[in-house]
């Protein structure tokens, strides 16, 4: 039995007629850039997100750059969020003209370490970045708090966390901004590159717009300086079809997690543990084990997908390295990076599938 890491293929038998059909009609329509497409995507995905604005961009990572940007944050700033993510957050950061300054994580959630953060505001600081890493919800009540409370800027990386709650609300609508990542292979995927930002207030969701179409809203009245981070229409149509089954793939990938949780949480492997009040989306099933590379083989030999996400940890990243962090500064970002592996989840995983993945990883893995 063969079982991939993320089955994209099975998800597009299911949608490939009406994905066919939209393609068609943006090419009909001629409408490839932002324009209508953008406009009906971002309208369902604030609402599937309780959010009161959203708008289309290229990617997740532009969608941080815009929201920096909108927020005034540049050269001299400092940005705080989380050492264990993948590189495009602190990259934006850098983009602006900021310094990222890093916590570590929860041990349990993996969550950004709400511990750490009011240690390390200074005169300089901003903003706050956290991160709702595998499609867990970071602590956002206490974030948020600490930000109004040291008068900061709040802005929700959600690359991984479509659908994704705390206490019922939505993430990507706690703070100033959202960004969202429609890679591929995220819960709700584009066939190409995508992305959004969310807001609560209008004057951001304008600025932002004009931050993503060269700094205007006239076709030849540029108000400012911006950029080129503008949706594709044939991205925002696909996604508006995609975005009629979010809701069903969120709760496939939730039943999936608890299958896993059922065998794996047993027998003493330490997996995610999801914020309390939350509602956890799986982006990844992430597991921790002590023979890693010894349990990549197996499964791979067995054809089963399997992934390591984050080997290196943001600190320690050569392109960050005049940060001057090092080696053991963040002991639970370290050891998450050393022993962690993520296992299959997809919305059409079969409990065939999981029982046989969770068989072969049993028969190798160590605690």
């Amino acid at each position: 039995m063969k079982i991939p890491f993320v089955d994209l293929d099975a998800q597009y038998k299911q949608i490939k007629t009406e994905v066919l059909t939209v393609i068609e009609e943006v090419l009909d329509s001629k409408k490839f850039v932002m324009g209508d497409y953008e406009r009906e995507f971002s309208k369902q995905f604030s609402e599937l997100q309780g959010s009161t604005y959203s708008v289309g961009c290229s990617n997740g990572t532009s969608a941080i750059t815009v929201a920096l940007r909108t927020l005034g944050i540049s050269t001299e700033d400092e940005v705080i969020t989380p050492a264990n993510s993948f590189f495009a957050t602190p990259e934006a950061i850098y983009e602006v003209g900021a310094k990222p300054v890093f916590t570590d994580c929860d041990p349990k959630t993996y969550s950004m370490k709400v511990e750490d953060i009011e240690g390390l505001i200074t005169p300089k600081t901003k903003a706050v970045i956290p991160v709702h890493l595998y499609g867990n919800p970071a602590e956002m009540i206490k974030i948020k708090a600490i930000c109004e409370k040291h008068n900061l800027f709040l802005i929700e990386d959600c690359a991984q966390a479509h659908l994704a709650e705390l206490n019922g609300q939505g993430v990507g609508t706690f703070g100033d901004f959202g960004t969202f990542s429609f890679y591929p292979g995220k819960n709700l995927g584009a066939y190409g590159d995508a992305g959004a930002v969310t807001t609560q207030d209008s004057n951001l969701l304008k600025t932002a717009t004009m931050h993503i179409n060269h700094g205007r809203t006239e076709k030849y009245e540029h108000e400012f300086c911006a950029g080129n981070f503008r949706m594709d229409g044939i991205q925002a149509a696909i996604l508006s079809v995609k975005a009629k089954y979010i809701n069903t793939w969120t709760n496939q990938r939730i039943a999936a997690a608890k299958k896993y949780d059922e065998i794996l949480k047993n027998k003493g492997f330490k997996v995610l543990e999801t914020t309390p009040n939350s509602k956890c989306v799986y982006h990844l099933y992430p597991i921790e084990v002590s023979n890693r590379d010894e349990v990549l083989a197996h499964l791979k030999n067995k054809n089963i997908g399997c992934g390591v996400h984050y080997p290196i940890p943001l600190h320690m990243q050569p392109a960050l390295s005049e940060l001057g962090y090092k080696k053991g500064d963040f002991p639970n970002c370290e050891h998450a990076a050393d022993n962690m592996l993520s296992l299959p989840i997809f919305p059409e995983i079969t409990d065939e599938q999981i029982n046989k993945v969770c068989a072969e990883f049993l028969s190798i893995a160590k605690l």
